[in-house]
Order: structure tokens, then C-alpha cells, then sequence
């Protein structure tokens, strides 16, 4: 129902939350964040490894991908080259008995300018490989 009598907001049995992205906001606005996605993905089979169903999204103000779990915003960061403008993602399993290194999320630099990142004249699209090792030292 959206209007009438019966529109109370209370027709989703699981309720609505909103989580608000990392990064910087706008001034006078109240607690905010300037991002904005541009694609948004479930990984419904744990292909990245933070467990099935887990909501992610690009997050191209923060130079990566961000995905929420249990309630908390999880930044993945392309520390290099700087300006990382993701347009779409998607994740793979391509061996599901090599554990953290048969799976993982691909995704491009969706810039129309690459020579204007870092790296300058010559630059091309990157594709990039995330992978969640299951602590630091994992091989």
C-alpha cells in the first residue's frame, strides 16, 4: 500500500535500515556521506569470502568497493593508482578447493579518461582482482 488508510510503513515483516556509506559529507546537513554508488551486487555464494549474502556496492568517491556486514560498512580500496572508479563488479569461483585463492571479485576502472589517472599519457583500464586472505600471512 502506498497511500490510504492501510500505508503504515509496517508491510515488510523484516523492516527497513539505512547504513550510511564511509567518507565525507556535505556541511550543515547533519551525519552524511558524499558517496554515491553506481552498482550495487549481493554475493549470494561467498565468492569474495565474507560469507553468502552479503550486500556490496561501488564506491567511487573512497576508490573501491564497500560491503556490509553485520551492520558495519567494509571499505575495499585500490591504493594504486589513485582515482579507482569502479562502474560494475562481479565475483568468481574458479577453483572451490584452492580456498581463498580459488575465488574473488573482478572489477574495472570504468574511467573514460585512464591517461588522466595516475600514471599519466600511455595509461590504460585496469582490471582489478580482490582476494580476502584469511589473515596477512596467508599463502
Amino acid at each position: 500500500m502506498l497511500n490510504g488508510p492501510t500505508a503504515t510503513g509496517d508491510h515488510c515483516p523484516e523492516g527497513w535500515s539505512f547504513y550510511q556509506y564511509p567518507g565525507p559529507g556535505f556541511q550543515g546537513i547533519g551525519e552524511n556521506s558524499a558517496e554515491s554508488s553506481y552498482y550495487t551486487w549481493v554475493d549470494q555464494h561467498n565468492t569474495f569470502g565474507l560469507g553468502e549474502n552479503i550486500p556490496m556496492s561501488t564506491a567511487n568517491l573512497n576508490d573501491g568497493l564497500v560491503a556490509l556486514k553485520n551492520g558495519k560498512m567494509i571499505l575495499l580500496r585500490v591504493p594504486y593508482p589513485l582515482g579507482f572508479y569502479a562502474k560494475g563488479f562481479d565475483g568468481r569461483i574458479d577453483d572451490p578447493n584452492a580456498g581463498w585463492k580459488g575465488r574473488g571479485l573482478w572489477t574495472t576502472s570504468g574511467d573514460r579518461t585512464p591517461w588522466l589517472m595516475e600514471g599519466g599519457k600511455g595509461s590504460k583500464p585496469r582490471a582489478v582482482h580482490f582476494q580476502l586472505r584469511p589473515d596477512p600471512l596467508a599463502r
